[in-house]
């Protein structure tokens, strides 16, 4: 398989996975190393290819073909409380797509985060301790939104009650 066949097959695997794929499963899979594979997602997305990159690996962007709507909910919280921001909206049914701060020099800053289930969750807030990383957040005094996917406007009620509940969400 050449360089061009093997992107084309990343970029297949991505768009057909249901969740994200990480770079050694992808590597694994096609014979490769990693770093073969992290070149190869930086030349899909140069090319405008729908590949991001999520905590638990890559992903392709299927947002449109995605069952559900999305809304943007602010929030506001100290690094102490995320896990329960967070768990708020997935046990509700929501997926949280991302977080997104307003930074006083670059502006709209985001990270994908592509959390469905309290497992992702854990292993969002288990890596968040083992890197040592700062939360997006903590550039803004805690203030932050959140895109949330949800089947149903239900859903997003009962997020947004749980999230008022907790002190989390800014009107």
């Amino acid at each position: 398989m050449n360089a061009e066949e093997r992107r084309q097959a990343v970029r297949s695997m991505l768009l057909k996975s249901g969740k994200p794929v990480t770079g050694a499963d992808l590597a694994a899979g096609l014979g490769v190393s990693r770093q073969v594979i992290v070149q190869d997602i930086a030349i899909l997305r140069a090319r405008g290819e729908p590949v991001i990159a999520t905590p638990q690996g890559y992903a392709g962007r299927r947002s449109a073909l995605e069952p559900g709507e999305t809304r943007v909910m602010a929030c506001k919280h100290d690094v102490k409380r995320v896990r329960d921001e967070l768990m708020v909206m997935v046990n509700a049914g929501g997926e949280v797509l991302d977080v997104i701060v307003e930074h006083p020099l670059y502006g709209e800053m985001s990270g994908n985060l592509m959390l469905r289930s309290p497992a992702d969750v854990d292993r969002f807030m288990a890596r968040l301790q083992s890197t040592k990383a700062s939360l997006l957040s903590s550039l803004t005094g805690g203030v932050h939104l959140h895109t949330i996917r949800a089947a149903s406007p239900a859903v997003f009620s009962e997020i947004a009650s749980g999230l008022k509940a907790k002190g989390f969400l800014l009107d």
